[in-house]
């Protein structure tokens, strides 16, 4: 821990660089327009207004209440945005990454709160929406970028409005709907280091004057990073994603309309393994020069993720001011994986992994805008189901101790059953106030199934393996219903048609479940009776719902005439009942060598996370070296304080004092700094789009006890994009350059070095630096 803070302390003189640049821009701004006040009366441009849809519905990002980041889809194709972790790199206190040892399953974090262990009977405390779907598993979740209207980043929970597992906040992902006017079609073709090939292709046409179809087809490929040098012909970071979607929308009048909408997915790249941070205990195999590189010698089962979902959207407009909608939905992914701890080529900590999820949900909602009265009012139900299989294979533990193909297996099946009822509703007191009041009431019924056993013979045969079972550990089924009523209030004030000032409670939850680890037979014997009961054994596998309650304070201005815009949020968490999911090496058999993982999972936290957040836009010149050119800048800035009030670890001692927020830096910020000037190519007029962005990250720490292998410091990303577009609309093309100073940096890893005979601390990095360039067609 002493280790994080010296390096947080060490960090000084950048956040004081960072301070620096933070009032230099905040001065240089306002002075490089204060002679235009009023952009519309000088002629000069304005920025564009974003339409959001965070409170479910359609308002201008300015009149939100909410900390909102947006980003077009325009943006994201210019700024070469490949998937939707690089969306933390644009909002304040966001932490989006890929999972240690997978491909495409996401951690989130927003304001300090989430969660990074996949397995089923844990919950994300950020919800991800597609389309205002939310994907109940972290599986297949890496979304890839493509047919994108829009992302929004909404910080801070979100129970009223999006319900269970958004206290953290929530992402909307949006896609386009298909255009009417015409067909159009598009190509894009992206190449670039490491043989990356993309290409996408989306079309649209109309059939008849209600009725359209469209959708794209995407292909992402790129080699390897690293290698894995013990398999030839595997690569490490490799990527081999097929993707599509469909659409057909209906609208027979003006007051009704039907969207339905499928996607799939297919994702082929080789299996992604560790770095190891120290040498081998028992074989000396030393440390890899390139950390994506690798030894692995797993790789049964094959790699390979498979998603798929289905989805209808119905809106009838009843009337002027009431509008009704539906949206139905059906979702399945299934992943298969081999994941090997200890990145050597001996079975010392091997674990082949399945995780199949599905999903059909339901919402119904009533939208409504008066004069002075807005709001949404609805009910939601979901039916949900996650099994995680996995092994432990020890091999070289079990022929130490007579045990050949030793192996811990485990499998967890959780059902989720909820629903609730939910309204937000806006009154306009007057003309510059506004009150809103927010309730949502959830059912939630969690039933687990959770099976351990002791094999030998290495892998079970779900795995292809022939291992039998000697021993049974966790023999477990049980269900509990858990309910909680989240609500919100918040007060706006509009001192004039440019400023909203704000201050909203709200809170939220995530549910409580089972621990998928659990070992019944450790179960304590609460009552000392001699007997562990079965209500003992329920009680030690159960862990509760843990809640945030928020109290923050917004400042949106739109300054100069429409030239500049500032959103800042200063909030207050009390962050109760922190589920702690965690599990450790058990020496079962009492021969002084771990041969398995024991689940230790409890409501054992609570704490208090402050913080501020600032972002903005700015024209800061035109017509700069020539005419009709211009410069903008975008920035989000975050700080963030959060400290556990408690912490009780699993010997009962409260160790606040010792623990961190995971995966939560202190400080992050980013700028965007983008110049626009018309460039004439091969004869045709068009416009040239040089994009700079710097995004910077404190020094934070993978897990809530601080390690000095797999904590990581401070960095700074760079990434530099040049777009040209012809003035017609048809071409496009451009060169994209990330982390272009080939920062070396950890985002996730795995800390074993006690189970196992090799020491099992191995390290997982995000991208090095990649170059690409991209053209696309349109034609329409």
């Amino acid at each position: 821990m002493n280790n994080l803070f010296e390096r947080q302390n060490s960090q000084a003189s950048w956040r004081q660089i960072l301070l620096v640049i933070m009032i230099t821009f905040a001065v240089m701004i306002p002075a490089a327009v204060l002679a235009q006040t009023d952009a519309e009366e000088t002629g000069f441009s304005v920025l564009e207004e974003v339409i959001v849809t965070a409170t479910r519905r359609e308002e201008s990002l300015m009149d939100v209440a909410i900390a909102v980041t947006a980003i077009t889809g325009d943006e994201l194709e210019n700024f070469g945005i490949l998937d939707i972790t690089y969306i933390s790199q644009m909002s304040p206190n966001t932490t989006l990454k890929v999972s240690r040892g997978t491909n495409t399953t996401l951690t989130a974090f927003i304001r300090g709160v989430g969660q990074q262990d996949p397995v089923a009977g844990f919950e994300s405390g950020v919800g991800l929406y597609l389309d205002d779907i939310y994907l109940n598993r972290p599986q297949a979740a890496v979304l890839d970028i493509y047919d994108v209207e829009r992302i929004e980043v909404l910080r801070g929970p979100q129970g009223t409005l999006y319900g269970r597992n958004t206290i953290g906040g929530a992402i909307k992902y949006v896609t386009k709907r298909l255009k009417s006017d015409g067909p159009e079609f598009q190509a894009k073709l992206s190449y670039g280091s490491d043989n990356q090939l993309d290409l996408v292709l989306t079309g649209s046409t109309p059939m008849s004057d209600t009725f359209r179809i469209g959708g794209s087809v995407a292909s992402f490929n790129r080699d390897g990073f690293g290698d894995n040098l013990n398999i030839p012909g595997v690569e490490n970071y490799n990527k081999d994603v097929l993707g599509t979607r469909l659409s057909v929308e209906w609208e027979p009048s003006d007051k009704v309309f039907f969207r339905l909408s499928g996607d799939y997915v297919e994702d082929d790249s080789d299996p992604r393994q560790g770095h190891r941070l120290t040498v081998g205990n028992l074989s000396g195999a030393p440390i890899l020069d390139n950390v994506f590189d690798t030894r692995s010698g797993l790789n049964d089962p094959t790699q390979s993720v498979e998603a798929w979902g289905v989805s209808l959207l119905a809106e009838w407009q009843l009337s002027d001011s009431v509008t009704l909608k539906n949206i139905l939905s059906n979702r399945d992914d299934e992943s298969w994986t081999p994941i090997d701890f200890d990145s050597l080529p001996s079975a010392d900590l091997d674990v082949p992994a399945t995780y199949q999820n599905e999903q059909f949900s339901e919402e119904l909602q009533l939208l409504f805008s008066t004069e002075r009265w807005n709001g949404v009012a609805g009910v939601y139900y979901l039916d949900a189901s996650a099994l995680t299989e996995f092994d432990v294979i020890l091999a070289n533990l079990g022929g130490l101790i007579g045990l050949p193909g030793l192996n811990s297996f485990t499998a967890g099946d959780v059902d989720t059953e909820t629903w609730s009822v939910f309204a937000d509703v806006t009154y306009d007191w007057t003309e510059r106030f506004s009150v809103t009041l927010g309730g949502r009431y959830t059912e939630d019924k969690r039933t687990s199934t959770v099976l351990r056993q002791t094999k030998i013979g290495g892998s079970s045969p779900i795995f292809g393996g022939s291992a039998i079972a000697i021993a049974t550990t966790s023999d477990f089924h049980g269900s509990e219903t858990f309910t909680k009523f989240t609500p919100r209030v918040s007060t706006s004030w509009s001192p004039n048609e440019d400023q909203l000032v704000y201050l909203t409670y709200s809170e939220g939850f995530k549910s409580g479940s089972f621990d998928p680890r659990g070992l019944t037979s450790g179960a304590p014997d609460l009552d000392n009776n001699g007997t562990v009961s079965d209500a003992e054994v329920f009680e030690f596998m159960k862990f509760d719902p843990e809640s945030v309650e928020t109290i923050e304070f917004g400042l949106k201005s739109t300054l100069f005439g429409g030239r500049m815009t500032s959103n800042i949020a200063v909030f207050f968490s009390n962050y109760t009942d922190v589920q702690i999911p965690g599990s450790v090496g058990l020496d079962s058999t009492g021969d002084g060598n771990n041969d398995t993982f024991v689940g230790i999972t409890s409501n054992a936290a609570d704490a208090d996370i402050k913080g501020i957040e600032w972002e903005g836009q700015a024209i800061l010149a035109e017509n700069l070296g020539k005419q009709g050119s211009g410069l903008r800048m975008s920035w989000a800035i975050g700080y963030l304080d959060a400290e556990f009030n408690e912490f009780i670890d699993p010997f009962g001692n409260d160790v606040a004092n010792e623990r961190v927020f995971q995966n939560t830096p202190e400080w992050t910020a980013s700028g965007i700094l983008t110049y626009e000037t018309p460039v004439s190519l091969f004869s045709t007029s068009g416009s040239l789009s040089i994009i700079s962005s710097l995004s910077y990250r404190g020094a934070h720490s993978q897990f809530e006890v601080p390690n000095e292998f797999l904590d990581q410091d401070s960095y700074t990303l760079w990434d530099l994009s040049v777009v040209w577009s012809d003035d017609s609309g048809h071409w496009t093309a451009g060169i994209h350059g990330k982390n272009l100073t080939d920062e070396e940096y950890k985002v996730a890893g795995y800390f074993f070095p006690a189970l196992g005979l090799e020491s099992s601390i191995t390290a997982f990095f995000g991208n090095p630096r990649q170059v690409w360039g991209t053209v696309q067609y349109n034609w329409f």
